[in-house]
């Protein structure tokens, strides 16, 4: 029988799962909560981006019910032909008041706002100078706009100016950008000395806060309020999906940037606009946040709880600092084995290995949420005591 011409992949598959690398996504049956039911089995998710809960929250529910009944259930084309709703645009104005912009545009997810914004705003003349440890997203944006890269050591704000000066060029646009809270670090950019290397130079200062918008700041407004360096980034990339609780990717900055994206961001042009349920939905939950700041109060004082838990037993939990916890195992059989030995507890945190972080740093990532209580971080906590002593962890 003639081999298939993708059975090379069946090799290359096995070779993952010898390694310890392959993933093997677990189901969720339910809502999205602290406590839910993963594969028929009861555990503390300690896995979600649902930093706020509001992704099960009624109010949001109902907004999503309303709309759809309203509106329909889909929009029915791209944003630049039919498919530009009412919704839309006060979703828009709203995030972008929300976060101190001219304006805003609402991209399908995080990951197509950064990559259609980048690929849209320069060409191969240009250059970018990106953090070492930034999204995939950005990454990919950067190789889309087919710009020169340049990476400097993760958060070095002098490595940084030393790349925007050597790459300076007459008539060349220069873009640095950084993520605001590293996905899988839980630390925060150095964004006010990045900020002033990038006024120095004449460049286009761009952040990407997935994991900021909603955690930090007032509000939740990100790491542009949590620095006060308002008006001082060019562009503001967020997601609608993590702290939000819903699904989408925004831009928010001057408003001929944002025209300029309606025009060349080929997301926004190729791709059908989001279901009036999501957008109203997303209206919802930031009614919400503004409503409510002991939300992201209470996220901030679970946080502290489980750190100060997690570092008594004596993990290592790197350089975190935000609700993002990473727990570092190591090798990418020694996470899976943590990841595993907890899922048997009732405890539900993947694990993380190469390539998504660098190998020998695999690690589980926890995500504590304002929902968690201090009785469901303490059975998870008992539970990191006893994998990590019989993994030799602590």
């Amino acid at each position: 029988m003639p081999l298939s011409s993708l059975d090379y992949l069946k090799e290359q598959l096995a070779e993952l799962e010898e390694a310890g690398s392959a993933i093997h996504p677990k189901t969720l049956e339910g809502e999205q909560l602290p406590r839910a039911r993963f594969d028929g089995r009861d555990v503390i998710n300690l896995a979600s981006n649902n930093y706020l809960g509001l992704a099960a929250h009624p109010r949001l529910k109902e907004a999503a019910s309303k709309a759809a009944m309203e509106y329909g259930a889909g929009s029915g084309a791209v944003r630049t032909i039919a498919g530009t709703m009412t919704l839309h645009r006060e979703l828009e104005k709203r995030f972008a008041a929300f976060k101190g912009a001219e304006d805003a545009i609402m991209f399908q997810s995080g990951f197509t706002a950064n990559s259609g914004t980048v690929g849209a705003i320069l060409t191969k003349e240009d250059v970018i100078v990106s953090d070492q440890l930034n999204h995939a997203s950005i990454i990919d944006g950067a190789r889309l706009s087919r710009a020169e890269i340049k990476v400097f050591q993760h958060k070095d704000v002098a490595a940084a100016d030393q790349l925007l000066e050597e790459t300076k060029r007459d008539g060349r646009r220069q873009l640095l950008i950084t993520d605001g809270v590293f996905s899988m670090e839980g630390d925060i950019a150095p964004l006010p000395g990045l900020v002033e290397v990038a006024e120095k130079h004449g460049a286009i200062m761009m952040i990407d806060d997935a994991h900021a918008s909603g955690v930090l700041g007032t509000n939740g407004r990100g790491t542009v309020d949590h620095f006060g360096v308002h008006g001082r980034v060019d562009v503001q990339v967020g997601t609608l999906s993590k702290a939000i609780g819903v699904l989408g990717g925004f831009i928010a900055g001057p408003s001929h940037l944002i025209e300029w994206l309606v025009n060349r961001g080929r997301p926004f042009l190729f791709s059908t606009s989001a279901p009036p349920g999501v957008t109203a939905a997303c209206i919802a939950a930031l009614d919400i946040l503004e409503e409510e700041p002991e939300r992201v109060e209470r996220l901030w004082d679970r946080t502290r709880f489980f750190k100060e838990g997690l570092h008594s037993l004596g993990y290592d939990t790197g350089q975190s600092e935000t609700p993002i916890t990473p727990v570092i195992a190591g090798e990418d059989r020694k996470a899976q084995d943590l990841s595993r030995l907890l899922w048997e507890a009732g405890v539900f945190t993947p694990a993380i290995v190469y390539p998504t972080v660098a190998k020998g740093a695999a690690r589980v990532r926890t995500i504590i949420t304002s929902e968690h209580t201090e009785d469901d971080l303490s059975r998870a906590l008992e539970a990191f005591r006893l994998a990590g002593r019989r993994l030799s962890l602590i």
